[in-house]
């Protein structure tokens, strides 16, 4: 499992993993067509801002190879906005969609289009692995022999192309011995963290707590968490990250106890573009999945719910952000326009790529 992937290319269609149906069982959907890559997007069936990334990536491909030749660059633009539409905080699958429109322009009247988009899915493959490890080596330094790290979500294989990012950062502390024990929020109101997050941290032999979000605070009071980490789905010019919501809450707390909030993303997640964090757009989802659990409704029927996916926390609560180009600290904004620059060495370096992986397992 520690080379697996949420997702992969498989005789002409996406295969994922639903990540709806874990803990209880591991199914897989097949997608072939781009409008069910953007249907498993919108249900959840593949999420983490990395992983939806490399979705629409080959919801892309899929248009492709079904669009006749003279017809395919509008096919391609018309499926790339209704994936675009799918989750609109997460920078990933904005940027996947652009680089790969921008294949498709270059070569719309070649007969190799689809292969080349295929190529260009399997070359991001590569990339997010050694990002992604790079990512969990420099944050495992951050750890001390015997932590107890914090974390919420799910930022494992399941959320990206393979290893993890903020779960890539506990990996690599595990492996090296570092004797650490992770508490593992629920994650409300989808539960990733009790479903997924458990789920990859019993798969990988780490040691591990699951918690209710909101007892967080008071094992902090009890001074029984050392570190908190989480993932991100977009960080602004400045520092402030986009992550699932609770994840201010999180870092509230743990300013308010001394307890050190590091954020892991990979350059792909920064977006140079967007000055701040209240210019990040906040997805909200259905009510119902605020009203039910495990499709058991909790809450009266016509109840008025609020359901946002995502919260912002401001740079000033962030400790340092783990990249793959080395840990930036503050001030921010200097600092992760030096790490983006330092990885921009050529298009096809894991500067801004969004994550992904996968097995090819046909050709184009």
């Amino acid at each position: 499992m520690s080379e697996d992937a949420p997702l992969w290319w498989d005789d002409g269609a996406l295969v994922l993993i639903d990540q709806t149906s874990l803990p209880h069982q591991v199914r897989t959907r097949r997608c072939a067509s781009w409008e069910d890559v953007a249907d498993a997007i919108r249900t959840l069936q593949v999420r983490g801002a990395p992983a939806i990334g490399l979705a629409a990536a080959y919801g892309l491909v899929l248009a492709a190879r079904a669009a006749g030749r003279a017809e395919r660059l509008q096919r391609l633009r018309e499926a790339a906005a209704g994936l675009r539409a799918t989750r609109p905080t997460a920078v990933n699958l904005g940027w996947a969609l652009d680089r790969m429109l921008g294949i498709a322009e270059t070569f719309a009247d070649a007969d190799t289009l689809p292969g080349r988009l295929l190529d260009a899915a399997g070359q991001l493959a590569q990339a997010d692995l050694a990002v992604n490890r790079r990512i969990g080596r420099e944050g495992a330094a951050l750890l001390a022999p015997g932590a107890r790290v914090l974390t919420y979500c799910n930022t494992g294989m399941l959320a990206t192309g393979g290893y993890g990012t903020a779960f890539g950062i506990l990996r690599s502390a595990h492996e090296q011995g570092r004797g650490i024990h992770v508490v593992a929020c629920e994650t409300r109101p989808v539960l990733q963290g009790a479903r997924l997050t458990a789920w990859e941290l019993g798969h990988n032999g780490i040691p591990f707590t699951l918690i209710t979000d909101n007892a967080a605070g008071a094992l902090m009071r009890a001074r029984e968490i050392d570190a908190v980490i989480v993932g991100a789905d977009r960080v602004a010019a400045n520092g402030d990250v986009a992550n699932k919501v609770g994840t201010y809450t999180l870092a509230v707390l743990a300013r308010a106890h001394s307890v050190p909030f590091y954020v892991a993303a990979p350059l792909s997640t920064v977006d140079l573009s967007t000055p701040r964090g209240d210019a990040i757009p906040i997805e909200e989802r259905a009510p119902e999945e605020v009203t039910t659990v495990a499709g058991v409704r909790v809450a009266p029927a016509g109840v008025v719910v609020r359901n946002p996916a995502f919260d912002v926390t401001p740079h000033a609560f962030v400790t340092a952000i783990v990249t793959e180009a080395g840990v930036v600290r503050p001030p921010y904004g200097a600092g992760l326009r030096r790490a983006v620059a330092a990885e921009a060495v050529d298009p096809g370096s894991s500067r801004r790529t969004p994550h992904a992986a996968g097995r090819r397992r046909d050709g184009a």
